[in-house]
């Protein structure tokens, strides 16, 4: 195996629950208000930007700039009485001379709920964070996936690119930033994306991004040694589609907090972002804007009937895309490829919006669709046959809501529920404001059944029976209720925080938050739970998962100061442009 040479990483050694059922008009008001408060506060940060040469780092991140806005001023004058602002201030750390965290302060509300053993519940994750790093040559470069040692290792003792993603956002949004730890993981995943990638006697392509590597120890070299895994060791060998356009969102964030572009400008990122997006933007056989992969390409790495076009993958491509957008140089080859990226935004978001949008009035219509249109007119494009709409649609979909479906391909669509594509869509603007505003009623309508005891369900439903032995091939891991079959996983708190202040629902989030606090900990920050509400931990469950600690890190840092919200949500583009394609009635009257 090829191997360039190495590149250089420079370093140093409870408030009470309220449902939607008991709120009093009063209430209701309040909290209309306060979501009015919201949505001007982000939209005056997004359309602002702060001079790195007035304002210092902490400045930015604690939100006392963006245009003299001060967001806990702002929520507090919409409380009853002008009382304290409705969120505490961010936890205060520091970094220790080995690279852990001394917590400062962290009890009570604002260092979240105690653990029993008088430390809070923010103390311990970072505590816990700080035992997971991974060390290369004295640097830090990740962070295991889980600490857990009442069980087999598997690949467990490894770093993986997407599971580092809410390590390294809670890095980012700390009051005093580790940004060292963020950069030399993005180095180093750069380098081994350079290595020459073989499964069996196949290449894979230039551009692909590793799915984890480890440290190991060469003994007949006597040091360190990185080993990368492209999918060759994965369940069903599938290389990780998700990864590179993970890398590149991250890669965004840094330079977004930061506001160092040397980073991103480095010939070598510059090259590894082109590799990434060359193997996207290819010409092939396709008539869709959207990517064609395999099953288990993405954190559903195992049989789950993904495969296709699945809404992960292609929320994930969008937010690529446009982080790319941001960080790419025009020179030399730069400038095609850049406008290239244009016209792919603009249909790859016209095609998400108006295919793979659900709601009553959208479901109603496929339900009355014809079949067998020839015409380039032809409304039911994909010819679904309406009697394929499973019956649990009907009862789930409110009158008020909807959500991006989980899949759309000649003759199919899969009606299930995705919650990272859909949070993705948000985050990145690939949904409208509209289109995010009901996937937020949806999840407010639909409570019991996508968020339960135990946020957050990853897909809804499960699978079971006939169709889970045919479309999972009996996986005894993906049961139903269970893994990625309808488990709930803690990790993905961050995303619902963060699409939840950005459409100006807080109390979503701080919903959900207050949920998880009530056990995570409690129950050893499990990876997962099982059954229909989330009640018990998974079956096979690792404990200490290190992105279900961050993903709570990540969501409590965000609902203290909502600014850290920057780091990794998109403004809307006007530029894109919406085209207006006439489509004639199908559907019979």
């Amino acid at each position: 195996m090829s191997r360039p040479p190495i590149l250089e990483i420079p370093g140093d050694d409870s408030e009470q629950k309220t449902s939607p059922d008991n709120i009093t008009p009063t209430e209701t008001e309040n909290l209309e208000t306060v979501a009015e408060a919201w949505k001007h506060v982000i939209r005056d940060v997004f359309t602002t930007r702060t001079d790195p040469s007035i304002h210092t780092n902490a400045e930015v991140k604690s939100g006392r700039t963006f245009h003299n806005v001060n967001i806990k001023t702002t929520l507090q004058s919409c409380t009853n009485g002008g009382g304290p602002a409705i969120y505490g201030d961010s936890e205060v750390v520091l970094n220790n001379s080995n690279g852990g965290v001394v917590p400062i302060s962290g009890s009570g509300k604002n260092g979240g709920a105690e653990n029993g053993s008088g430390m809070s519940m923010m103390d311990e994750a970072w505590e816990q964070l700080s035992r997971s790093y991974v060390y290369f040559k004295g640097q830090r470069v990740g962070t295991l996936a889980a600490i857990d040692t009442g069980g087999e290792t598997l690949n467990y003792n490894q770093v993986f690119v997407r599971d580092f993603v809410p390590c390294g956002l809670a890095c980012l949004m700390k009051t005093d930033a580790d940004v060292d730890i963020v950069k030399n993981f993005l180095l180093k995943t750069l380098h081994l994306q350079g290595w020459e990638k073989r499964i069996d006697n196949f290449t894979l392509g230039e551009g692909v991004m590793p799915a984890s590597f480890k440290v190991i120890q060469d003994p007949n070299r006597q040091k360190e040694v990185l080993q990368a895994d492209f999918g060759g060791t994965a369940i069903g060998r599938v290389a990780p589609v998700d990864s590179g356009f993970w890398w590149i969102i991250l890669l965004r964030s840094y330079t977004k907090c930061t506001h160092d572009y040397s980073l991103s400008e480095l010939p070598e990122v510059q090259r590894g972002m082109k590799l990434i997006l060359n193997l996207c933007l290819s010409d092939g056989f396709d008539t869709f804007p959207t990517l064609l992969c395999a099953d288990g390409c993405s954190m559903i790495d195992r049989r789950m009937g993904i495969y296709g076009y699945p809404i992960e993958i292609q929320a994930l491509f969008f937010f690529a895309l446009r982080c790319a957008r941001q960080l790419l140089k025009p020179e030399h080859d730069g400038k095609e490829l850049i406008e290239r990226i244009d016209k792919r935004i603009t249909a790859l978001s016209y095609h998400i919006q108006n295919y793979y949008w659900l709601d009553f009035t959208q479901l109603n219509n496929i339900y009355r669709y014809k079949t067998e249109e020839y015409s380039h007119t032809a409304v039911n494009k994909f010819n679904v046959i309406p009697e394929s709409i499973p019956d649990w649609v009907f009862e789930f979909m409110p009158l008020r809501g909807g959500y991006f479906i989980g899949n759309v391909s000649p003759a199919r669509m899969d009606f299930r529920w995705f919650l990272v594509g859909n949070c993705i869509a948000i985050l990145s603007c690939l949904a409208t404001p509209a289109q995010a505003t009901a996937v937020m009623d949806l999840i407010e309508e639909r409570w019991a059944d996508l968020i339960g005891e135990m946020p957050l369900k990853i897909a809804y439903p499960a699978l079971e029976g006939h169709q889970w032995r045919i479309v999972t091939g009996c996986d005894p891991k993906n049961t139903r209720w269970s893994y990625h079959n309808g488990g709930s996983w803690p990790v993905l708190l961050w995303l619902l925080t963060a699409a939840s202040i950005k459409t100006g629902r807080p109390q979503i989030a701080k919903r959900a938050i207050e949920l998880v606090e009530q056990r995570l900990a409690k129950d050893g920050w499990p990876e997962y739970y099982d059954g229909i509400t989330g009640r018990y931990i998974g079956k096979q469950a690792r404990k200490y998962q290190t992105w279900s600690i961050t993903g709570y890190l990540v969501a409590k840092l965000m609902i203290e100061n909502p600014s850290n919200l920057l780091i990794i949500s998109l403004e809307e583009d006007k530029k894109i442009a919406k085209p207006k394609l006439t489509r004639s009635a199908s559907w019979t009257c």
